[in-house]
């Protein structure tokens, strides 16, 4: 790899990893059989006014076991394919919810057959731009990795047909529960594909879309490795806390009644239960979008083989990141012959990186960054105007 190339990746690399800390400082089967009965046909006739029935999603159980909600394949709405990129990028178009449209980008590595795959969740208020980057595509596909990204419920395009007074802490429990069911659904979808190995699947989540993907492996086992950076979590530490809830409305979010409502969604509660063989945990303290009490008390839950990593601030993060290693350890893990982890010492297992201070203040906790013009623009609360699916 030339040197133009790893400053490139690096870039994208250090992007990555910025927008998670500039989260810190935004206010805000059927089955089939061979004939149709008989029976069920005349029925049908006999009662042709009878309505089908009605949509059911249960948002506080992980499971799709009481809710009518099933799997339909996505349709493919656009195709990136040049033969100079290492990558293969395809758009389709998710319609599995009523008036719940979604992108699902599925990026594949060329001359790969069969790749392992890993779903990438980033947090609210993010959209699907990091999908839509070309360095980016070609930094997680490195290696012979599939990328699968997606959006939360509640978040970016999955606006469109939301109420102005709609945002994902005010629907947190539909906007938790809603994707923890997407994660399951993508995955039935990938394990219909033959381009695809459906059998090594790993998931990085950052922010509320590591909240997802813990509560995502406890749900699902075929999630073999989980990636956390910045997961939230503790949610009355979070909404009494979090820079992501303005003081204006924090009120409303730490009565009981709401509290009692995300209390079943609680990644805390749920992290024990995770069925993933392999887990890295990365927090920055001083990250003001998840308090450093609550972290604490996240990774406290966490399994006795999980990696944690403690930065003391956004720099000492990352110093510990070279090109292309934000996404390395998962990539390592979901190798054929990495081995499942095991019970170990604290000592071995999690690791302190001391704040690192440098005289620029342009970016609090984040430091100096080449970022051109990826520099994220969201707001912590989703403007009145509405945005339609990406074209």
């Amino acid at each position: 790899m030339n040197t133009e190339i790893m400053v490139k990746n690096r870039r994208v690399v250090e992007f990555c990893v910025c927008f998670a800390l500039l989260l810190s400082f935004t206010s805000r089967t059927l089955g089939q059989t061979s004939q149709p009965k008989p029976q069920k046909a005349a029925k049908a006739e006999e009662d042709p006014t009878k309505q089908p029935a009605p949509f059911l999603e249960d948002w506080t159980n992980l499971s799709l076991k009481n809710s009518s909600l099933r799997m339909t394949p996505p349709e493919l709405a656009d195709k990136r394919d040049v033969a100079s990129e290492g990558f293969i990028r395809e758009r389709y178009q998710v319609s599995w919810r009523p008036k719940d449209p979604f992108d699902l980008y599925v990026i594949r590595p060329r001359g790969v057959a069969r790749p392992p795959v890993i779903l990438y969740l980033y947090s609210f208020p993010e959209d699907t731009d990091q999908f839509k980057n070309d360095f980016w595509c070609e930094t997680a596909v490195g290696g012979g990795y599939a990328a699968v990204g997606f959006v939360g419920a509640i978040t970016g395009h999955r606006m469109r047909y939301r109420l102005p007074k709609e945002w994902f802490v005010s629907e947190m429990q539909e906007a938790l529960g809603s994707t923890v069911h997407d994660v399951e659904l993508i995955l039935d979808y990938l394990g219909t594909r033959k381009d695809l190995d459906a059998s090594h699947v790993g998931m990085f989540g950052l922010g509320s879309g590591g909240a997802v993907a813990i509560m995502a492996s406890a749900a699902d086992s075929r999630i073999r490795v989980l990636d956390l950076l910045g997961p939230w979590g503790d949610w009355p530490k979070w909404t009494a806390e979090s820079k992501a809830i303005t003081e204006e409305e924090r009120p409303k979010f730490v009565k009981a009644e709401f509290l009692a409502k995300i209390a079943p969604l609680e990644p805390i509660s749920w992290l024990p239960k995770s069925q993933a063989k392999s887990m890295r945990i990365q927090d920055v303290r001083g990250n003001k979008a998840m308090p450093d009490e609550a972290q604490v008390r996240l990774e406290t839950a966490a399994p006795e083989f999980a990696v944690i990593n403690q930065y003391g601030n956004g720099r000492a993060l990352l110093a510990k990141q070279p090109a292309g290693d934000l996404f390395q350890w998962i990539k390592e893990q979901l190798k054929t012959d990495a081995q499942t982890q095991i019970a170990r010492e604290k000592s071995e297992r999690i690791h302190f990186y001391p704040a690192i201070q440098l005289p620029e203040e342009k970016w609090p906790n984040v430091g100096t960054l080449e970022l051109g013009k990826t520099t994220s623009t969201a707001k912590s609360k989703p403007a009145n105007e509405k945005e339609k699916p990406n074209e």
